[in-house]
């Protein structure tokens, strides 16, 4: 049976993680409904995540913390730099690495991408539409091996993005995170 007081417990203990699962799900939430991340969740996310390493880890909390930003950041940059994502989506992954730092934030990103490949497949299959979509993932994946200027491949993806099935990705960031989050025991 579930003894609340232990819940109660385990989620004060953990209490950081839960910040970060709560913003993820308002995050998520949006994105779903609007296509986009504002900067009003992201910001905070990431300031609040600065403020609460140095705080509670010192100047060594705040690196790690920084250092886990710029790893959130880094890991989606190149898909935004071509026009395969929005900035709410690469700001989103920062804020958690300004939370969970580095190491977490790589599995976080890791456990992201399996999902977001899972939910772009089944709305494709969905929408019975897996000649069209296909042609296009083929046609960008030869466009990024040939081209390689981000400024083209932007403008191409600028120019495709009205006909394309758009996944609006703070979903599976939210949902990978929280379940690389469940997975390691780090919500009880």
């Amino acid at each position: 049976m579930f003894d609340a007081s232990e819940i109660a417990a385990a989620a004060l203990r953990h209490w950081p993680i839960w910040v970060v699962t709560a913003t993820l799900v308002v995050a998520a939430v949006i994105d779903g409904l609007q296509l986009k991340v504002p900067n009003w969740i992201t910001f905070p996310m990431i300031v609040s995540g600065w403020l609460y390493s140095c705080a509670f880890y010192g100047w060594e909390g705040l690196g790690w913390s920084l250092i886990g930003t710029v790893v959130g950041l880094a890991l989606l940059m190149p898909a935004y730099a071509i026009g395969g994502m929005g900035a709410g989506d690469v700001k989103l992954l920062a804020g958690v690495g300004a939370w969970i730092w580095t190491h977490d934030t790589l599995y976080s990103f890791c456990w992201s991408a399996v999902f977001g490949g899972v939910i772009a497949v089944m709305m494709v299959v969905y929408r019975k539409a897996w000649a069209k979509h296909g042609a296009q993932f083929f046609a960008i994946i030869n466009e990024v091996a040939t081209i390689r200027d981000p400024n083209q491949l932007s403008a191409i993806a600028a120019e495709r993005k009205p006909r394309m099935l758009l996944l609006p990705y703070g979903i599976p960031i939210a949902i990978g995170t929280i379940f690389y989050f469940a997975l390691t025991g780090m919500l009880i």
